[in-house]
C-alpha cells in the first residue's frame, strides 16, 4: 500500500512538474508579447523626449558619412534638450557594425540611424533592437529587415541621371567604364539605373562594370590604373560615387590619359574640388543630401518616439545633377 502511495505521489509530482513546465512556457510567450508590447507603448508616449541618438555608418573616412553624421548633430541640436549623437564607423565590415548596433540597444539608445554594410545581415541586430524598444531608422541603404523608417537618395535615378548625361555627351557612341563599389544596395541600384540608361544606345559599348573600386579614392586609383593599362581607349567613367571617381581622375593625371571624362555620385566637396580642375577629367556628379537625409531621420525618429507615425515609411530624396557648366550654382555639402 505505501508503495503505491508512493508511486501516484510520484506520478502526481511528475504531472504537476509537466504542467508547470506549460505554464512556464505560456509566461515565456506572455513576456515576449509583452516585450513587444513595452516597445509598442514606448513608441505612443507623447511625453517621451528623444535623448540619445546612435548612429551606425560605413566609414567617416569618407566625406558623405561625415556629413551624415553632421546633419544628425543639426536636427538634434534644432530639437535641443541636450540630445546625445554618438556616431561610429565600421569600415564596411558586418560583424564590427553588428557590435555597434548591439551596444546602442544595450545601452537604450532611444533612436538607432544607420547605413548599413550588408543589407541581409544587419538583420538578427536590427529584430533584436525593435524588440527592445528602440526605434530604427535606414539612410542611405535598404536593408531586408523590418524598420520603422527608411530614408535613401533615388539611387536609380542617381545612376540613370549621370548615365544619360555620359550618353548625351558621347552622342550616343563609345567605350564605358563603370567603377563597381562594395556591394551594398545602394550601389546595386546606381549600376542599375546606369545600364538602363546606357541599354538605350547600342553603339555604346560597356567595357567593364564588375571591378571594385571599394568606395575610396585609393580603390577608384588601383582600379581605373589597371583599367587604363587594359583599355588603350576609354571614352567615358561611371564612378559609382565620387571618392573612387577621384582617384580614377588621378589615376588619368597619372597615365597622362585624357580622352575620357568621369561622372560620380554624391555631390561631395571632394568631386566639386576635383571638377574645378581644368586638368582633371571629373566632368559631373548626381549629388545627393546626406546630411538632409540625417536630419529627417532625426525628425522622424523623434515623431515616432511621441507617437507620430510618417505617413509612409520609406522616403526616396531626388539628386541633382551637377556638372562644369553648373558648378557655380551648387551649394553643395
Amino acid at each position: 500500500m505505501k508503495r503505491i502511495t508512493l508511486i501516484v505521489g510520484i506520478l502526481g509530482f511528475a504531472v504537476v512538474g509537466c504542467t508547470n513546465g506549460a505554464q512556464n512556457s505560456d509566461t515565456a510567450t506572455n513576456n515576449t508579447n509583452k516585450a513587444t508590447n513595452i516597445s509598442a507603448e514606448s513608441l505612443s508616449n507623447p511625453n517621451k523626449k528623444l535623448q540619445t541618438i546612435g548612429v551606425a555608418l560605413g566609414d567617416l573616412g569618407n566625406p558623405f558619412y561625415n556629413a551624415v553624421q553632421k546633419g544628425a548633430e543639426t536636427e538634434a541640436q534644432k530639437i535641443g534638450g541636450n540630445i546625445r549623437v554618438n556616431a561610429v564607423s565600421s569600415a564596411f565590415d558586418l560583424n564590427q557594425q553588428s557590435n555597434q548596433i548591439e551596444n546602442f540597444t544595450a545601452a537604450k539608445t532611444d533612436l538607432i540611424i544607420l547605413s548599413a554594410v550588408d543589407k541581409k545581415g544587419v538583420k538578427p541586430v536590427i529584430d533584436q533592437a525593435r524588440l527592445a524598444g528602440r526605434v530604427v531608422i535606414a539612410v542611405d541603404s535598404a536593408v531586408d529587415a523590418d524598420v520603422d523608417a527608411m530614408i535613401s537618395s533615388n539611387n536609380i535615378q542617381a545612376g540613370e541621371v549621370g548615365c544619360q548625361y555620359i550618353a548625351d555627351r558621347l552622342k550616343g557612341q563609345g567605350s564605358v567604364v563603370i567603377l563597381n563599389g562594395t556591394p551594398m544596395d545602394s550601389i546595386n541600384q546606381r549600376v542599375s539605373g546606369c545600364e538602363k540608361s546606357l541599354s538605350k544606345y547600342p553603339n555604346i559599348k560597356l567595357i567593364s562594370k564588375d571591378q571594385n573600386a571599394e568606395g575610396t579614392r585609393d580603390g577608384g586609383l588601383r582600379v581605373m590604373s589597371d583599367l587604363l593599362t587594359t583599355f588603350p581607349k576609354i571614352d567615358a567613367v561611371f564612378a559609382t560615387n565620387d571618392q573612387s571617381g577621384v582617384g580614377a581622375d588621378l589615376a588619368a593625371k597619372q597615365a597622362r590619359r585624357k580622352e575620357f571624362f568621369i561622372v560620380g555620385v554624391d555631390g561631395s566637396p571632394d568631386a566639386t574640388k576635383a571638377m574645378e580642375d581644368k586638368d582633371g577629367v571629373f566632368a559631373a556628379t548626381a549629388a545627393q543630401n546626406p546630411a538632409g537625409m540625417a536630419q529627417k531621420a532625426v525628425q522622424i525618429g523623434n515623431d515616432i518616439i511621441q507617437g507620430k507615425k510618417p505617413e509612409s515609411p520609406n522616403i526616396l530624396i531626388p539628386v541633382n545633377l551637377v556638372t562644369r557648366e553648373n558648378l557655380s550654382s551648387y551649394k553643395g555639402w
